[in-house]
């Protein structure tokens, strides 16, 4: 998530920064060259065919490896509840378990990004994915607590280390030189991976023998294939010096870096809430045992933000925030009144106003920092932002937490989402104040 994933925060960094990637692969650049009044070879049209079909093969095995990754990420989600009842924990320590994930991806998505510049995309993916079978495999084989927490600091170095790896390969590997394309289909990949996680592991959960067990070598398998895409990638030797990114907000541009942040730290905490606690949320609020209830629930508000995405796409950034912002507030304000009136249908539309106001202050806020970086820090400022919307991803969650072991969970829920509802009213404010010229000159 997104995991937010990084894939997903990552997934609109490629298509922005003006860094140039080159394939190593001399097939995948050849194209037939038409000419007039000279034969060619007999063997071009075939030879080139073959190479654009190479092309093609390696781009969609690397979109194929970045949503199961994800996917594996958020297999835990629906089954939160039944390990607390397994191993008799409090609903704090299953957002610690979340926190240490989080935790451990930030550290490691500002390490590994420059280090496969460095030594190239194979050196930084081929651990980055065993690391991820070791994470489920840790799922599979829990006995304790402990064994969930150390699958998902396994989880979080994986993700971190593979996200950025991923999405600059993509854009070296889209066929036709395309950023715009391998940036979309980045994104598509990353949400489908945070929403398909949930829905994959209650599914199976609900319905094959061994819950606990069986979700987890489904994701192992799934990575074999993902591990022999990465194998065929060419070699890339980018020449960049290693360092860890050290992230810096030019001064002219902080005011806008403080509310797009607080805007996409607000979104983003509600994703948070989502993938930990709703589940367990939806099965007390419907006395229901069924697993793909709450894992469909936030799959469901994955699903609407990623949707509101590609159809808000190019739309002007700053009215994205300004919109999303109070459907955002609106989905909270009815999560509230859920807890009062254990309304389904309420908690349903709560989820979706939810996830398009996410959609639109992740893309509006994500785009608004970009346009207003300057070109020799654009890096540093996005891993700057990067870090706000995991932070908020990991980090309120816990005070859900903490009230939660004191108060009911669906009181505590309710006390976060009236919190965050007016978080997003107050960024409201601040962003219609904004000067606008500003935002709109990229020098700023």
């Amino acid at each position: 998530m997104f995991g937010m994933s990084e894939h997903l925060l990552c997934s609109a960094s490629v298509n922005m920064m003006e860094e140039e990637h080159v394939p190593n692969d001399p097939s995948a650049a050849e194209v037939p060259v038409p000419t007039r009044g000279l034969k060619e070879p007999s063997d071009r049209g075939p030879q080139a065919s073959r190479a654009s079909r190479a092309s093609r093969w390696r781009f969609w095995a690397t979109a194929y490896t970045l949503l199961i990754l994800l996917t594996g990420t958020n297999l835990p989600t629906p089954l939160y509840r039944g390990y607390e009842a397994k191993f008799g924990f409090s609903p704090f320590v299953v957002t610690l378990i979340f926190a240490v994930y989080v935790a451990a991806l930030i550290p490691s998505l500002l390490v590994a990004g420059p280090l496969s510049d460095a030594i190239g995309r194979r050196r930084v993916l081929l651990p980055a994915i065993a690391l991820a079978a070791l994470g489920s495999l840790g799922f599979a084989l829990a006995t304790g607590t402990g064994w969930l927490f150390a699958a998902r600091i396994l989880q979080g170095l994986a993700v971190g280390a593979a996200s950025g790896a991923l999405t600059a390969a993509l854009s070296e590997l889209e066929p036709s030189g395309s950023r715009r394309k391998a940036a979309l289909v980045s994104t598509v990949a990353s949400v489908g991976g945070l929403g398909l996680g949930p829905v994959l592991a209650g599914l199976l959960a609900q319905y094959a023998p061994a819950p606990d067990v069986v979700p987890f070598v489904v994701e192992i398998v799934l990575l074999i294939p993902a591990a022999i895409a990465v194998m065929r990638m060419p070699a890339t030797r980018q020449g960049a010096r290693w360092r860890p990114r050290r992230p810096q907000i030019p001064r002219r541009m902080r005011a806008v870096f403080v509310t797009s942040g607080t805007a996409n730290f607000a979104a983003f905490a509600v994703i948070g809430l989502f993938l930990t606690l709703i589940p367990a949320y939806v099965a007390t609020l419907t006395n229901s045992t069924n697993l793909m209830l709450g894992g469909g629930t936030a799959a469901l508000m994955l699903a609407c933000s990623a949707i509101v995405q590609l159809l808000a796409y190019g739309r002007p950034a700053h009215l994205l925030q300004l919109i999303g912002l109070p459907v955002l507030a609106l989905g909270l304000g009815l999560l509230v009144l859920v807890g009062a009136s254990d309304s389904l249908a309420l908690l349903l539309g709560a989820t979706v106003l939810a996830g398009i106001g996410h959609g639109l202050v992740f893309l509006g806020g994500l785009t608004t920092v970009n346009n207003a970086a300057p070109d020799s820090s654009r890096a540093e400022v996005l891993s700057s932002f990067y870090v706000i919307v995991y932070t908020g991803v990991g980090l309120p969650v816990l005070g859900v937490g903490v009230l939660a072991t004191a108060i009911s969970l669906t009181t505590a829920v309710s006390w976060f989402a009236g919190i965050v509802a007016v978080l997003c009213l107050l960024v409201l404010v601040a962003l219609s104040r904004t000067d606008r010229r500003a935002l709109a000159d990229p020098s700023n």
